[in-house]
């Protein structure tokens, strides 16, 4: 079974295959409908881009779209995720994309017979935004090695950031970080200063700062975190000629980024969600070439 849960699931050519198969699709290239096959997606986190990228995606495939809805679901009646999953595959479902509060969620799930697409695990990963920012990046680029990028924000709690640091430095980029001590993770790489590097920096990409995460307070006002932390005009000032901004979203303006460079020249916040809708195609295509459905 074929499953795309984390970036460890897909080998450096595949992952150049899906940026390639999203660009041709971008580009015009179309789709093989398969009006036999049924998709539900499962998000037990609250979602716009994600969920609704997918549904466009799936509708694209003309794939029959099973409505799921976790707050009037059976799992308010105590049943489990692998039973939800079960009794989808047991009526007909042949692919689940999933998001779920539960860090690797799907390692409760390896006895179905149908694949699964992450949409997000807790504070684990996010493969199908790392792949579209994948795609960002090589629209502009062509390439990744050497490509100097930051990531800045809520490190700690980010699957963006896990997912993104692992696969781009994979691909022979150089990827560092800039967060607040509350918001480090040891396990991943260099933390460091914003402004003795904002000038060196291809990509800067920023993060939300994720509250519901977090137990405490971050011991920051919106206006401390802003000028320490986030993309301010000056900042943005000192990128170089080439250099783009992303976000994966959703933007608090005016924290982690001003409000006037949401929509800015470099920004590319906003080609990332339309570059989303054309990943997931491709997502779902190798999904169903993969598992021969």
């Amino acid at each position: 079974m074929k499953n795309i849960v984390k970036m460890s699931d897909l080998t450096n050519e595949e992952v150049f295959s899906l940026i390639k198969r999203g660009l041709e699709l971008k580009n015009g290239k179309q789709v093989s409908p398969r009006e036999d096959l049924y998709v539900s997606n499962l998000f037990f986190e609250n979602s716009t881009r994600t969920k609704h990228s997918f549904e466009v995606a799936e509708h694209k495939h003309r794939l029959n779209v099973i409505n799921f809805d976790a707050s009037t679901s059976s799992v308010n009646k105590g049943e489990t995720l692998y039973d939800t999953c079960k009794t989808l595959e047991m009526i007909g479902c042949n692919i689940l994309v999933i998001r779920h509060s539960q860090d690797a969620y799907y390692n409760e799930l390896t006895n179905l017979n149908i694949p699964i697409i992450s949409g997000g695990d807790g504070s684990g990963e996010h493969p199908s935004q790392c792949l579209l920012d994948l795609m960002t990046m090589y629209e502009q680029f062509g390439t990744f090695e050497n490509l100097n990028i930051i990531i800045a924000g809520d490190i700690k709690n980010s699957r963006v950031a896990r997912s993104n640091y692992n696969m781009l430095t994979r691909l022979g980029a150089k990827v560092r970080f800039v967060c607040p001590d509350i918001f480090k993770d040891e396990t991943l790489g260099e933390v460091v200063d914003f402004d003795e590097v904002i000038g060196e920096v291809d990509v800067c990409m920023l993060l939300r700062v994720q509250h519901e995460r977090h137990d405490s307070k971050m011991g920051l006002s919106k206006e401390e975190y802003h000028k320490n932390f986030g993309l301010t005009q000056e900042r943005y000032d000192k990128l170089k000629e080439k250099a783009i901004v992303m976000h994966p979203a959703p933007v608090n303006r005016d924290v982690e980024i001003a409000d006037s460079l949401v929509e800015s020249e470099k920004s590319r916040i906003f080609e990332q969600m339309r570059n989303g809708m054309f990943m997931r195609q491709a997502i779902l295509e190798y999904i169903i070439e993969k598992n021969k459905l």
